[in-house]
């Protein structure tokens, strides 16, 4: 059976600052795609340089 959150990580490939992440996985400000940062479900996203920011999920095996 899969989990419920790789279901929603299909649905949800961005979030914003402030917000909890809701699929564990690397994930990069929309501004600076080479910068990833590991997070973890639940997990709220912080500002990216004291801005905040879009932060989108990458795909696995991406670099």
């Amino acid at each position: 059976m899969k989990r419920i959150a790789l279901l929603r990580e299909r649905q949800t490939p961005s979030a914003s600052t402030g917000t909890h992440c809701p699929a564990s996985g690397m994930w990069a400000p929309a501004d600076s795609p080479d910068e990833a940062h590991a997070f973890f479900e639940g997990q709220v996203f912080p500002a990216f340089q004291g801005i905040p920011t879009v932060w989108r999920r990458r795909a696995a095996g991406q670099d």
